[in-house]
């Protein structure tokens, strides 16, 4: 299965909403849309970056 952009970021947002949905039932929604979803979406980008760069790492070898 190929894998590209839409098919690789698709999954990873449904997962940021999923988690910031039921983080919402537990915490207040201003401590999570202020302080959680900010740093979940960052981790986000920066490991699906690091990932990204890992596999263009060992398909070229």
């Amino acid at each position: 299965m190929q894998f590209d952009f839409t098919r690789s970021v698709v999954p990873l947002v449904v997962i940021v909403a999923v988690a910031t949905v039921a983080l919402t039932t537990v915490m207040t929604p201003t401590t999570v849309f202020m302080m959680v979803l900010p740093s979940m979406i960052v981790f986000s980008v920066v490991a699906f970056f690091l990932g990204m760069k890992n596999g263009e790492f060992r398909a070229s070898h």
